[in-house]
């Protein structure tokens, strides 16, 4: 007999709480079910359910075989599951939330690219800054920069990395000179990004060591990234953004990059969904897709 399919009526007769109940529910014949039963106490020597005329029970052994099956058998499902998702394309609804500006940018064509690619799929994009919930908000896949905090039941890949350069208009420049080191930027008026707390450092990545912290004096504190490109364009002090975000005000003129012998500082971007056995095939053609394209934004 086949193991895997007699684990199955053993785990139903566990569950139902009878061998008729169980029989009824496989459309099997109650002695059918009775010689999977014996089928795996043969084999392993030790019985699985003890049985009278009136009532059963499991023994020792058979509750804790029970578990092993239970997860035996849902691995099988899963592989199976994962085998079809092979044989067949991506469909239904995809949510995803990620940032305002690196969504729209960044992770939004490469999604739409994606949809174009199977018709089937359907795209959900919420561009929001904060932190959801992805059980609770109903969310397929989270897109996050900077550092992770809590994990616990989170599953992330890294899908790309974004150089952080600092810049400045020419009439800054003009005005106030050129920062040479990292560490000229403490004599420098900085516009930085806050949206909580105290103002994040700038990083300068070291050979062998730390990042080298730098806190500007930040007269201007804004919580929009384009926006602080924006005001560092109008001369109104140094940024330290994103190169995919000031690449184009670069090559117009509107910024110039500083410190081009400094190494920029790479910030991590993840794909983040929820623990699960079976990723859909949505998901992870999704997150597969991420991370060879989105790599291309960066440069």
């Amino acid at each position: 007999m086949d193991r895997l399919t007699s684990m199955a009526v053993f785990v139903k007769v566990v569950d139902l709480g009878s061998f008729a109940a169980a029989a009824a529910a496989l459309d099997l014949s109650g002695p059918m079910v009775g010689k999977h039963i014996r089928f795996l106490e043969e084999r392993l020597g030790v019985r699985l359910i003890n049985r009278t005329t009136r009532r059963q029970s499991l023994t020792d052994f058979g509750r804790a075989y029970y578990e092993r099956c239970r997860v035996i058998l849902a691995e099988a499902e899963a592989s199976d599951a994962l085998a079809a998702d092979q044989l067949s394309e991506p469909r239904g609804k995809l949510r995803v939330t990620m940032p305002v500006h690196f969504g729209r940018r960044c992770v939004m064509p490469v999604l739409l690219e994606l949809a174009r690619q199977y018709p089937a799929l359907e795209l959900d994009l919420s561009f929001n800054d904060r932190l959801v919930d992805l059980a609770e908000d109903g969310y397929d896949l989270a897109i996050r920069t900077g550092m992770l905090g809590d994990r616990a039941g989170l599953i992330a890949r890294r899908v790309a990395r974004q150089p952080m350069i600092v810049c400045a208009s020419p009439a800054y420049l003009e005005t106030h000179g050129r920062p040479e080191t990292a560490e000229d930027l403490a004599q420098h008026k900085a516009v930085v990004y806050r949206r909580s707390g105290p103002v994040p450092p700038w990083l300068f990545p070291r050979q062998g060591q730390s990042p080298f912290e730098v806190v500007p004096v930040n007269q201007f504190r804004l919580d929009d990234l384009d926006a602080i490109a924006e005001a560092a364009s109008l001369g109104t002090a140094l940024a330290w953004l994103p190169y995919w975000l000031v690449q184009q005000r670069i090559e117009a003129g509107a910024l110039v990059r500083l410190l081009p012998d400094q190494q920029p500082f790479l910030y991590d971007c993840h794909a983040i969904w929820l623990q699960t056995r079976h990723l859909p095939l949505k998901v992870r053609l999704a997150v597969d897709a991420l991370a060879v394209q989105l790599p291309r934004f960066m440069l």
